[in-house]
């Protein structure tokens, strides 16, 4: 089966709309400093209004510059990120504790397992702002 061509006619642009107007086309945001400022928890636009409101909870919008911040798409990415790194550095630190200093098992367990929460918890917040700085500078989720 042949399907025919439309016939082009003269109102019809061959460019794209964002082609066709330059002005359209959004610059780059940075995202490095987007980064450092997410994991300081401050805004990733101005670096000094506060990102979040409690304790994984993000502001509507940064009481400095005004910027929305309501559109972070966060998800699970700050937990899986803040268990890699507490994963990979807990089996550091177990390794290395084991091999120095020989503790009792239940002695290194219950260490191990303070140092884990304690991590987590400082971790988690900071992985969350660092996604969110992230999304900002790629203009995802509608930044």
């Amino acid at each position: 089966m042949v399907i025919p061509e439309m016939p082009q006619d003269d109102t019809t642009t061959a460019a794209a709309p964002e082609q066709a107007n330059p002005s359209t086309q959004t610059e780059q945001r940075p995202w490095k400093p987007a980064a450092l400022r997410g994991l300081r928890l401050r805004c990733p636009n101005c670096g000094e209004g506060k990102l979040l409101k409690s304790y994984l909870k993000v502001k509507h919008s940064c009481d400095n510059c005004g910027q929305e911040l309501y559109h972070n798409r966060a998800d699970d990415g700050p937990a899986y990120l803040t268990i890699l790194l507490v994963g990979h550095l807990l089996g550091f630190a177990l390794h290395i504790t084991y091999m120095q200093f020989r503790p009792d098992p239940l002695t290194l367990a219950l260490i191990m397992s303070l140092v884990t929460i304690s991590a987590s918890l400082l971790l988690l917040p900071r992985m969350k702002g660092l996604v969110v700085a992230y999304q900002w500078a790629k203009r995802m989720h509608g930044f």
